[in-house]
């Protein structure tokens, strides 16, 4: 399996290190039954709450070491960076403006754009003439800083704006019929976790759920990939498999629906590692009206914040081949009522209100599923 994802990080520490998480997937046993609401213990906030506490302090330790780690980087990388300019200028002739112009292409060539005065240089005309083609409707609807900013955004691609770009992830919904629901949960608590275990597949599951309150006997899967490419040699891999065509053909008698979407995460609410804070989660799917994405992220990132004050999140993805215009936000609480209080103290939080007032026009249907994590889950 390719190197199992690290938690806020583009490098790969080893094992041992404190900034990493490792996925464990292991085969499971047999399970005999689909897991339950009447299975997790009542008033259990105190219990999921200091798990969730240890979590959130594994993570900012992780986000500290990649901080570190990158500051490292950038120390060393301009430390060569120097070196080569103290070089090039010892070896230029005096006054030459040719050297001149030779040395301003190499210190452009070797960072940001934005750390040069060419490139501040180049956005300020950028955004001049990005002023210059508004009309006056423009100007009407985009008259606010912010408005002016979206404007610019738009400009870009969708996947350059919204998604973090590195990671593809599936969201698979099975409609299971009612008196095979105990041979299904066996049949892929088997063959899910093994399939994500085979280094070969280069696929992560990020969870499988139950449907407790929706449309029950579904279930819920999200897999993680590297890219469409991932997504695609891991298709081909698990195809493959000497044992998936007897898989394929037994899960097809369970089954009386399948639905699949490839989505992206959004860039400001990466997809959260492997964790057992118990509990029950929360999906929550919005269907936009077509063109208001772009819009959504942007409330959304102020009210990510707000939120995360009093709710643990577990991804938030939007839909780019499937079902379009949609985005899908799944929150983990310890119970339904902790899930109502703490749904409730969000309008208490500064930002929040903004938020909903600025996002509710852009819906045009919503839907709320509360889910069980099943046992082989690493997200639970």
């Amino acid at each position: 399996m390719f190197t199992r994802r690290l938690l806020l990080s583009h490098h790969h520490p080893t094992p041992s290190s404190p900034s990493t998480f490792i996925r464990t997937l292991t085969t499971t046993p047999t399970h005999q039954r689909a897991p339950a609401l009447g299975d997790i213990q009542p008033n259990g906030a105190g219990a999921f709450d200091a798990k969730q506490a240890r979590f959130r302090e594994q993570v900012r330790e992780a986000e500290k070491a990649k901080k570190e780690q990158d500051s490292q980087w950038t120390s060393s990388a301009t430390a060569a960076s120097s070196s080569s300019s103290s070089a090039s200028s010892r070896s230029a002739s005096t006054g030459s403006s040719g050297s001149d112009a030779s040395n301003s292409g190499n210190s452009e060539a070797l960072g940001s754009l934005a750390t040069h005065s060419t490139g501040r240089a180049r956005e300020e005309q950028e955004a001049e003439e990005t002023s210059k083609r508004k009309g006056k409707l423009s100007s009407l609807i985009y008259g606010t800083h912010e408005g002016r900013e979206m404007d610019r955004e738009i400009e870009k691609s969708f996947s350059q704006v919204l998604a973090r770009g590195k990671y593809v992830h599936s969201i698979v919904f099975h409609s299971v019929k009612p008196k095979k629901v105990d041979e299904y949960v066996e049949l892929v608590g088997n063959w899910y976790p093994k399939m994500a275990g085979l280094p070969e597949n280069h696929v992560h599951l990020v969870g499988s759920w139950r449907t407790e309150v929706g449309d029950c006997d579904t279930f819920v899967h999200i897999w993680e990939y590297q890219r469409y490419h991932g997504y695609h040699a891991s298709l081909h891999s698990i195809q493959h498999h000497p044992e998936f065509a007897a898989f394929d053909k037994h899960l097809k008698q369970l089954i009386t629906h399948k639905k699949t979407s490839l989505m992206q995460e959004f860039s400001f609410w990466p997809t959260s590692p492997p964790r057992q804070l118990g509990g029950l989660f929360e999906l929550r799917s919005y269907t936009l009206h077509p063109g208001n994405l772009l819009e959504w992220e942007t409330h959304w990132r102020r009210g990510l914040k707000a939120r995360r004050e009093v709710m643990e999140g577990v991804g938030a993805w939007f839909v780019q081949i499937g079902e379009l215009n949609t985005v899908h936000h799944l929150w983990q609480f310890a119970d339904l009522e902790e899930r109502k209080a703490r749904r409730e103290m969000s309008w208490g939080v500064e930002g929040w209100g903004d938020t909903v007032h600025k996002t509710v026009p852009l819906i045009q249907t919503m839907r709320s599923r509360i889910l069980i994590p099943m046992p082989w889950s690493p997200v639970a």
